[in-house]
């Protein structure tokens, strides 16, 4: 049996922690080291709870490892996988960007898998796009000249780190301009809400396409479709609200709970990003195994 594909992960809060518990489950993938700042964070913890190896000394442990590191997931910031990706390239390791830089082409398994396994640098675009911009995709793919598309998505304030709240320009800015690219929508706008409510809220998504003649039987089709290719890496990704038409615009709705494998069940937002992640670098992992 071949050797699994060794991952690293920079970055140890609620994304990356959530990515280590994952990674340990895959028949592809193992995980050779977390590097962060701080030993004693909940995160580091964790990983050393699992006899994970963890650095303090973030990208430089990255740098120090490379000769045992095949790919790195960067869940770090936007503003230092800038910084991390040139390092990357230059170690020649595989990047999997779990922050809004825009750095690497945007991946969306369910959509883009194979365009993508010539990359070394994938940008996983944000929950938000992992959620929509599949929905997106398939309007798209029976609609044509689309004026608007519109995504708003809601999740637990509890769920949202402090890189993901330092980053919610970038998590704006890039979420449209996924949204954009892969339905080629003359315009979009993405909306997030962190809810502080307790008990703590599930995921909810809802994409509103503004359609000259929107073909409402063609989408729905097309909708079912795109959910169960989703549900093969992201199982708790579920359609609540099937394409209708309101107030002149298509609207389509999808909760995401989570696995519970380290913030409980609400926190779909990380399981989103990460199944994705996940199921870019067993890809990798595959690619490597038939060559």
């Amino acid at each position: 049996m071949q050797r699994k594909l060794r991952t690293a992960i920079i970055g140890t809060g609620n994304i990356g922690t959530d990515l280590l518990v994952k990674i340990t489950r895959s028949e592809y993938l193992e995980c050779v080291l977390c590097a962060g700042r701080n030993l004693n964070s909940p995160g580091m913890k964790k990983a050393s709870g699992m006899n994970i190896p963890v650095s303090p000394n973030s990208i430089d442990a990255i740098i120090q490892s490379a000769g045992d590191i095949d790919l790195v997931f960067d869940a770090t910031s936007a503003q230092d996988h800038y910084t991390n990706s040139k390092i990357f390239r230059e170690l020649g390791l595989i990047a999997i960007d779990l922050t809004p830089s825009r750095v690497g082409k945007m991946c969306i398994p369910a959509v883009n898998m194979q365009d993508c396994l010539e990359e070394d640098n994938l940008n996983m675009v944000t929950c938000g796009g992992q959620a929509s911009i599949p929905l997106a995709y398939a309007i798209a793919s029976v609609n044509k000249e689309i004026e608007y598309i519109e995504t708003i998505s809601s999740i637990a304030s509890r769920s949202a780190g402090p890189a993901t709240r330092i980053n919610l320009d970038e998590y704006l800015q890039t979420t449209e301009m996924g949204i954009k690219s892969f339905s080629n929508a003359e315009r979009s706008k993405a909306i997030l809400n962190l809810n502080p409510a307790v008990p703590c809220v599930d995921m909810q998504t809802t994409v509103l396409a503004k359609i000259a003649n929107p073909d409402l039987v063609g989408t729905k089709e097309a909708i079912l479709k795109m959910v169960a290719k989703l549900q093969t890496y992201i199982p708790g990704y579920e359609l609540i609200v099937e394409p209708m038409i309101e107030n002149g615009r298509l609207a389509v709705m999808v909760r995401v709970r989570g696995l519970g494998d380290y913030l409980p069940s609400f926190a779909g937002n990380l399981d989103i990003i990460n199944c994705a992640a996940i199921a870019a670098a067993e890809a990798f992992a595959k690619k490597r195994a038939q060559a």
